[in-house]
Formats: C-alpha cells, structure tokens, sequence
C-alpha cells in the first residue's frame, strides 16, 4: 500500500493549499512587524473572534489547554471547590480543574449525543459545587438551555469547553457565547485550526477578561507589577495572524463538513449494528470529528479492516478519564460514558473529503461489518 493510497483521519492539506500564498503574506507582514508575541496580529484577532461571537471580551493564550485554566482560576475557582464535568472527553478538561486547586467531579453523559447529561449533574451538586464545566463533543453542543437554567438555580458558574465545536449553534446562539466564560482550541486538526498550539478564552465579564489577561502573562499588570501568580500563556504573532486570516473561512468549511456528514449518513443507513451520529433539536452540528457506534465485540475487527484496507480511524476516547491514573480516586459509575468508550469509531472527515472517498469509507465499513457479523 502506497502512501498516497491511505486515507488518513484528518487532512490539513485542503484548507492550506488554496491560502498559501496569502497565509504566507501575512506570516511576511507579521515577520516585518517584529511583535511576536502577542503582537498586533494578536491583537486584531482577538476583536474579530469577539465580534464574531458576539461576546464582550476575547483572550488569546497559547492552547485551549490554558484557556480552560486560566477561564477556572479568573472566575475565582481554587481549593475546596467542586466542578462538574463529563468523563468522555480529552483529559486536558480535567487537568485545567487540578491545576486550578479544585476537585473534579464525573457526570454521565447523554447517550445520543455524548454530551454531559444535566439530570447526572444535578445528582452530584452540594454545598462545595461551584461550576459546570460543559464540554462540546464531535462537533455537537451540550444542552445548553437546560444547564444554563441549572447554573442559574444553583447559583453555579457555567464554563465551555468549546475545543471541538467552533462555529456550532445551539438555540440558535453560537457555543461559546453561552457561559460565564468559554474555552476555544485552535489546535490544527480542529475546525479553525492554527499552524501550531493557540487557544481563546472569552467572556461577558469585564474583571474575568482583566484577570485572564494579567494571567496569561505572568500575573503582569504593567511592566516589572505582577498582581498574582500567572502562567507563560501568550499566543504568538504568527498564530494570530494566522487564525485572523482563516475565521472568515470557517463557516464555509463547516458547511462543507455538514454535506460530508449527510453523504455518510445516506450511505451507512440501514446498515446493521452501526448507530450513525444524532444532532440534538436546537443544535447545528459542525462535525469534528465523524463519530459512528458500533458494537463492543465488533469495534476491533471492524477497525483493524478498515485500517487494512488503508482507511484511518479513531477512537474518542478509549477510557473514561476517571480510569486514568491520575483520577481513579474520583471514580464512580457511569454507565453511559463507559458504553460509549466501548463503541465510538471517528471516521475520516475533514473539508474537502471528495465524495468517492466517502463511498471506499463506507463501501470497506459495511464489508467490515459483514465479516465481523459472519465470524
């Protein structure tokens, strides 16, 4: 098997090829502007996304990693605090809560669309909770009107994760714009990707916006003052003008993931055992990642084919991060979640992905899923 005859799970190539030159003259201006640390490029980056949000405030830092951190530690998160998360997801969710001094607390999920289940966060509320950490799944926001009006009750603090779904709509308002503050990355194979590590935090709130910003830099609030114990956190020029020149792009490039979407669940209807993804009422899905279930004593040998034949997958994720190492002490039953770990199978996506491609992904599953059926 040639390399070129491998379909990979992400492809950057299709978002860069037709921009080069242009991401080239910017990557030149910033090279000339000799700021390369939260530079001017930065600077008018951070008002695009704001304005594009439609949020007040926008702050970039180095990874979607600190944006989660900083967003904890700015709205006055630390010890003897409780957060509310889902344990389907990246561990750098649970990490941002342990390095701001709180204490993870693991919800279920919701089996359709993977995301936190609001009646499993109102079972673990108590005196110590103090937030709810949403996490966008795939592509797909958490019910976001319920776990607002929950916040709201409990007078709790309310945080997106919003890493993998940029541009996704829920009730109609962009994701991101519904929390006290909101966590984007930018990592490259995300759907507004940079050349390298880059994140954002945004908020309504004027003194969130002014710690995140001391934060980030140290705890600096003017050169040789430092207020507080900060973090090495500032996004670079060249990410900023990178990403400054790809916002207008995303909305295309989510449409085109959306259509990718509809041409897999068109060509995988009615085959047996594969549960293709399911977009809430309310929610626009931006696709992500392409996340299909299939069945827990079929998912290997269905992989290793497509694998085989040359056909990238992914598994998001295999373990539930309360099984991790570092969080076994907070384990606890979640039936959901560890069903899905047993089942989830990303397949190809990424705008551009032409339309045989979908054809040999789903021609070579459903010749996967017959022999994994006869065996």
């Amino acid at each position: 098997m040639t390399a070129s005859s491998v379909l990979p799970l992400f492809n950057l190539a299709p978002q860069l090829e037709p921009h080069e030159e242009e991401l080239l003259q910017r990557l030149r201006e910033t090279l000339q502007s000799r700021q390369f640390i939260l530079g001017d490029a930065v600077i008018h980056f951070e008002e695009d996304f704001a304005r594009w949000l439609q949020v007040d405030h926008a702050v970039a830092v180095n990874s979607g990693t600190d944006a989660l951190t900083i967003a904890l530690v700015a709205l006055g998160i630390g010890p003897g605090d409780e957060v509310i998360l889902p344990a389907l997801t990246f561990v750098a969710t649970a990490e941002s809560i342990i390095h701001a001094g709180a204490r993870a607390v693991f919800a279920d999920i919701d089996a359709a669309t993977f995301t936190i289940d609001p009646e499993a966060i109102a079972e673990q509320i108590n005196e110590r909770t103090r937030a709810i950490l949403a996490v966008h799944l795939y592509g797909q926001g958490a019910d976001m009107q319920h776990l607002h009006d929950l916040a709201t009750r409990h007078n709790l603090i309310l945080i997106e994760d919003v890493a993998q779904a940029c541009g996704a709509r829920t009730q109609g308002k962009l994701l991101g714009s519904w929390g006290h503050a909101s966590a984007f990355s930018f990592f490259p194979t995300k759907n507004l990707g940079a050349l390298g590590d880059a994140g954002m935090l945004v908020t309504h709130d004027e003194e969130v916006a002014r710690r995140a910003r001391e934060l980030r830099n140290h705890g600096q609030t003017s050169r040789g003052q430092h207020r507080m114990v900060g973090y090495n956190s500032r996004m670079d020029s060249f990410q900023g003008a990178v990403l400054r020149q790809r916002l207008p792009l995303l909305t295309e490039w989510n449409n085109q993931r959306a259509a990718i979407a509809e041409q897999y669940a068109r060509r995988l209807a009615g085959v047996p055992g594969v549960t293709r993804p399911a977009t809430a009422p309310g929610n626009t899905h931006v696709y992500q990642l392409y996340t299909i279930r299939v069945p827990v004593d079929r998912r290997e040998h269905i992989q290793a084919t497509l694998n085989q034949a040359g056909i990238e997958t992914g598994i998001y994720y295999p373990t539930p991060i309360c099984r991790l190492a570092p969080y076994q002490h907070l384990q606890r039953p979640l039936p959901a979640t560890e069903a899905a770990t047993r089942e989830v199978l990303s397949l190809p996506m990424w705008p551009g992905l032409s339309e045989s491609d979908v054809d040999r992904v789903c021609s070579t599953l459903k010749l996967a899923v017959e022999s994994a059926n006869s065996s």
